[in-house]
């Protein structure tokens, strides 16, 4: 969602950076630059002023301007800013700390996707903390609001308070919370209804819930589409109600980022979650050091391996690697790596998490590029025989002929798998020749190839971009062997 503003703040460093001395005179224009970025990315006029006014203090000390790269200074304290704007290197969790049940109060104007953060925010913390959960919904007024919860609390498998027809939202409330107590449950989460805008009936409402049910969090779900009306909203239900933070959704959208940057400076509470998607476990805790890092094109390494380690079973890790060990790479590992990156997010998020690959990324748009290239190439490798896949060097003419076919494709798309499966074959008899994955490991350590830690030492044009394709699902698009300018022609038509 911040494509535009780090487009934007990408060409003012750029700038920055290929000076070898700046003036105080550069550092001005380049923050008025920045001030119409921000303004642009509907970031609220008072969090502008505050934030320029800090970096400009910052950034025309004579320490940075008579540094050896001053560039490189601005460009850090620039990132210092937006992680403090965004609520600090701390990232903050959900207040679980009280007598069970703990009840979590879910609010925000109708159509911001509450009831799906509800059934989010339930998965997340009976996956990953354990809690014993149960969800009810008090939304009366919008058709069909509760029986939208029990669904997605089946497909969550978290347990949801029956419905009983008639009810009002306080009675509701007070039945949920006596059952949870009956139950032993650890959180109690409280979907409220929402109304077309903020009006006191609502507001009423609100506060009516949680002087019954005293909730230990009260969470505002903001779409981030809305722009600068979302800090109108947060404002609105800070003034009546005591909220504790923030979730924004659709963050994978094309939003301009400004509810974001706002959030924390107009309401004082934290953004603790952002949904990134409509599955119900695309929900993640919100950090800013990461995404002040993707703003500014500095990647974020960190969600990207924790992705890896979601998406990435041990059992097809320890055999891939045992394969590496012996220079073995068939049309099975590479399928299992085309899916790896599929479940992770997709090239574009991929690319978006790497440092460096903004560019890359680009490219890959401008050429008409996106996920379904991952599909058909998984398509084309189904339509192979078992046999083949193990042995990709039995596909002669007529059997390419028959792959095709078969996976709605071209012949020319079934050789140019085949040539990308190739070089990573070439790559992985490489590392085996390099004394497998410990002198791999040994070499990573050692800093080896022109890009730095992974770039330059593996074939491919990956090493061009300064990432090489070192480790397969992290090469040039995520795979080795296979260059930017390939990739981004592969399969296209």
């Amino acid at each position: 969602m911040f494509d535009s503003l780090s487009d934007r703040l990408g060409g003012v460093f750029d700038r920055l950076r290929g000076r070898g001395a700046l003036s105080e005179q550069d550092v001005r224009e380049a923050m008025r630059e920045v001030r119409v970025a921000l303004l642009e990315a509907d970031v609220a006029l008072p969090v502008v002023r505050r934030f320029i006014d800090q970096v400009t203090e910052a950034a025309v000390g004579q320490n940075v301007l008579k540094s050896v790269t001053p560039g490189q200074q601005v460009v850090k304290i620039v990132n210092d800013a937006l992680v403090e704007t965004l609520g600090g290197t701390e990232t903050p969790g959900l207040d679980l700390a009280a007598t069970p049940p703990v009840v979590i109060m879910m609010v925000g104007l109708q159509g911001s996707g509450k009831t799906t953060t509800t059934a989010k925010l339930g998965k997340l913390l009976r996956e990953q903390q354990g809690k014993k959960v149960l969800m009810a919904s008090l939304d009366v007024n919008r058709p069909a609001a509760q029986e939208q919860l029990q669904v997605l609390g089946e497909q969550a498998g978290v347990a949801t308070l029956p419905v009983i027809a008639g009810q009002a939202p306080t009675d509701i409330a007070a039945r949920a919370l006596h059952a949870a107590k009956l139950q032993a449950v650890d959180v109690l989460l409280l979907d409220t209804a929402g109304r077309l805008h903020v009006d006191q009936q609502l507001m009423d409402e609100m506060q009516a819930i949680a002087a019954i049910t005293a909730p230990r969090e009260a969470l505002l779900v903001v779409d981030a589409l809305t722009g600068q009306d979302a800090v109108n909203v947060a404002q609105s239900f800070g003034a009546q109600l005591a909220l504790t933070g923030v979730i924004l959704t659709r963050m994978d959208g094309d939003a301009r980022g400004g509810a974001a940057l706002s959030m924390r400076a107009v309401t004082g509470r934290p953004i603790k979650f952002a949904g990134t998607g409509e599955k119900l476990d695309a929900l993640e805790a919100f950090h800013p050091e990461r995404v002040a890092g993707r703003i500014l094109g500095m990647g974020d390494v960190v969600g990207l391996v924790e992705r890896a380690a979601a998406a990435v079973q041990v059992e097809d890790a320890e055999r891939l690697a045992a394969r590496m060990a012996k220079g073995q790479f068939d049309m099975n590992d590479l399928r299992m790596q085309l899916r790896q990156m599929q479940s992770m997010g997709g090239l574009g998020m991929l690319a978006g998490m790497l440092p460096g690959m903004k560019k890359a990324k680009a490219a890959m748009a401008a050429s008409g590029m996106d996920d379904k290239v991952l599909l058909r190439m998984d398509a084309i490798i189904g339509s192979m025989t078992p046999r083949e896949r193990g042995r990709p060097d039995l596909l002669n003419a007529r059997r390419k002929i028959r792959v095709a076919k078969g996976s709605g494709t071209q012949v020319q798309d079934v050789n140019k798998l085949i040539k990308m499966h190739q070089e990573m074959e070439r790559a992985m008899k490489q590392i085996r020749k390099m004394g497998g994955l410990k002198g791999l490991a040994a070499m990573f350590g050692a800093g080896g190839g022109k890009g730095g830690g992974l770039g330059g030492a593996m074939p491919g044009a990956a090493a061009d971009m300064g990432i090489g394709g070192g480790l397969p699902g992290l090469g040039s698009g995520g795979l080795p062997g296979l260059g930017g300018n390939d990739f981004a022609k592969f399969l296209k038509k």
